[in-house]
This record gives structure tokens, sequence and C-alpha cells, in this order.
């Protein structure tokens, strides 16, 4: 990627992923006291709408994924993005205005969907990265994330003092603002020649799936997809349960163990990815991803002080590598007509990993936690997402003579 034009063109998609990461952030601290304020409702009431809430901002980002990701390799990068953030911005001014549950509701389903233009942003870096570059590059998606990751909370925070809709007009802001400078930045980079006729039949989740899995190599690959993403999604999970039960920490330290996080995922992926991949190949840094968060994972669990399982979460945003390592090598499967029904798949699969992981690691936090329980261990969910790694990791293993060609040393 050269060129000043280039370079403002992925600012601009850098800057749509930002915004979409923290767009559930922004509004978290302030949606209890939203939700109290329209439904005059307890704590508990809010709560039970606040997971209804959540709840379909993520199935619809599953649901659509495929679906956006299709519309872009048919109609282009150029109007989905943009037509989404338009919508984005209008949706989250309504957002503010809302006085009944069921149009925040509303709110939140249109949100989801817009939100799966992820898909269509990393389609944009497969379209203009050599396969040299499409892991390291995919690593500035992760790295746009884990600054949404960041900004989110702490912007929301600080606006909640403005009252609880005023994150809402940030983000609406933030969108439209976003919208004008693609518009005059932004180019098609879907020609005739990579077109592909939009198809209902492949544009949902099942669907793609059944055509991607098609694919020489990427199956194996899917499943360690998935697998990963369930495991390490026990950070949003239940890091600020865990981390309260086991060392007593405070929200405010809660909030920076995670600011912590974020930026350590930012380095990492925007970073040291492009270092490790040209050193070590794709394939042997998805291994080295999931070996370091096997580790970090054991000791979150076990360990007594806080202070060194915060130390330890680098080494985990390090062990994230493995994603855009991953994406990299299944671009590089795919057509240059299916990049855009590719990441849908895989935006896909993350929102149904964004949907288990806090069902699977909540309910096993309270299961080694609760008073009574036959074995106190809140550490508990960490051994899981370990499990899971491990499992990742054999079935990588098991199919690494399959595995896409890449040209790299075995």
């Amino acid at each position: 990627m050269s060129g000043k034009s280039t370079r403002l063109q992925v600012i601009f998609v850098l800057i749509t992923l930002v915004i979409d990461a923290m767009g559930i952030g922004l509004i978290m601290p302030v949606m209890p006291d939203l939700i109290r304020e329209i439904e005059g409702a307890t704590l508990a009431d809010a709560a039970i709408w606040g997971g209804y809430l959540s709840f379909s901002f993520a199935i619809m980002q599953f649901l659509f994924g495929p679906t956006v990701g299709s519309l872009s390799d048919r109609y282009g990068r150029r109007p989905v993005l943009l037509i989404s953030l338009f919508i984005m911005a209008v949706d989250y001014a309504v957002m503010a205005l809302a006085d009944t549950m069921w149009l925040l509701l509303l709110g939140r389903i249109i949100g989801g969907i817009t939100a799966a233009t992820h898909s269509t942003a990393a389609a944009f870096i497969a379209d203009i990265s050599s396969d040299e570059e499409r892991s390291q590059n995919f690593g500035l998606v992760s790295a746009a994330f884990g600054v949404g990751f960041v900004l989110g909370p702490v912007i929301g925070g600080l606006l909640a003092s403005f009252g609880p809709r005023a994150p809402f007009i940030a983000a609406a802001i933030l969108a439209g603002s976003n919208f004008v400078f693609g518009y005059f930045v932004f180019p098609e980079t879907v020609t005739d020649k990579i077109r592909r006729p939009f198809d209902w039949k492949r544009a949902n989740p099942f669907g793609a799936l059944m055509n991607i899995g098609r694919l020489p190599g990427i199956k194996p690959l899917l499943m360690v997809y998935f697998l990963y993403q369930v495991a390490f999604y026990v950070y949003p999970a239940i890091w600020s349960y865990f981390t309260q039960e086991r060392f007593g920490w405070s929200p405010a330290m809660v909030g920076w163990s995670l600011a912590v996080f974020g930026i350590s995922m930012a380095i990492s992926q925007g970073l040291l990815i492009r270092k490790i991949i040209p050193w070590i190949g794709e394939r042997k840094t998805v291994i080295l991803g999931f070996a370091l968060d096997i580790v970090v994972f054991f000791l979150t669990a076990i360990l007594t002080n806080g202070w060194i399982v915060l130390g330890l979460t680098p080494l985990s945003a390090l062990g994230g590598m493995a994603t855009p390592a991953m994406q990299g090598l299944m671009s590089r499967a795919a057509g240059a007509d299916q990049q855009g029904e590719l990441q849908g798949l895989l935006t896909s699969i993350g929102a149904l990993g964004m949907i288990l992981s806090p069902l699977i690691m909540t309910r096993t936090f309270a299961m080694f936690s609760e008073d009574g329980a036959a074995y106190y261990l809140p550490g508990a969910p960490f051994l899981l997402s370990m499990v899971l790694m491990a499992l990742g990791l054999g079935i990588y293993l098991a199919g690494w003579r399959k595995l896409i060609p890449t040209g790299e040393k075995t």
C-alpha cells in the first residue's frame, strides 16, 4: 500500500472500523441509565433489556455479515460502506431521541446490520493487498478494533456527564463525519473483471458456509477460527466479574486493565505483526498465537496476583495475531470475486462467538464462584478457553499439510 491517496483510503476504512468497535463501548456506560429513563425500570430490569439489546445487535451481525459482504462483491465496496455509514449516523441520532424501548431495540437491530460492514472493510483491504502483505494488513483491521475497544468506554464514560443520550449524539456525529470524508477520498476497487452476481442462496451464513467451505483447505481453518472466537471472547464476557471476584478490583481498575488490553492489541496487530509474519510466515504465526493464548489462559486461571495477570495481558494480545494470519490464509484461497463473501462469513462466525461465549463463560464463572460451589475457581472460564484453544490448535496441526499453499517453508 503506497501513495497519498491510498493512505487516505486506508485511513477512512480504519476509522470506519474504529467507529464500529466504539459503537458498543461508547454507549455501554450510559445504557442502564437510558433504559431506566425510558422505562422507569429498576437496574435489574434494565439489565434484562440490556441483554436483549446486545443479543439483537450480535444476531444481526451474524445473519447479515455475508449479505453485506456479497452486496459489496456485486455493487462495490464504496456504495456499501458509504450507505452503511449514512444509515448508522441516522440510526444513532434516532436512538438519541428514542422515547420507547421498542425504538431503542429497532436502533440496535439496524446498528447490528450496519456494523456488519466489517466484512466490506476487510474485503477492501484484501483488494489492495498483495498475497504477501494480506495477513499483515488484516492486522490493521484488528488494530483498529483494539483502538475502538479502548476509546469507546472512555469517551462514553466522559460524555455520560452530559446525560445518557450524549454518547449517541457523539456516535452519530462521528459516523456522519466519516461518511463525508469517505465520500471524497474512497474509490471503488471492485471492477467488472471481479464483480460477482448477487445470489441470495449465498448471501446468508449457511449458504456462504457451504460455498466457501468448498475451497481447498479452508474447512479446518473455519472451524479453528470459530473455536478461537469463542475462546477469546472470554475477556469481554467475564473480565469485569472475574477481576472483581478474584482480585477485588474496582470498576476504575477494570477499565484501566481493559485499556491496557486494547492498547496491546493495537500495538501487536498494527506493528509487531508486520515484523513477525515476514519472519516466520502466516502458518507458524497461527501456531505461535494459539500457543501464547493457551499459556496465558492457564496462568490467568490459577494465579492469585492481579498485577501478574495484568502483566500477561500484552502476551494474550500478541496471541491475537493468529486471527489476521488465519484471515490471510483463507483470503488467499478465495477468488478476487469472493473476498466480500468470505469476509462476511468470518464476520458471522465472529458474531456467533460473541453470542455463544458470554452464555457459556458467564455460566461457567457462576458455577465455580457462587456460594456453595463444589470447587471454588473463578478462573474456570479461562481454563475452558484454554481447552478450546488447544482443540483448535490440534485441528490446525492435523490439517497442516492440507492448508492453503503460501510458498513458506514448512
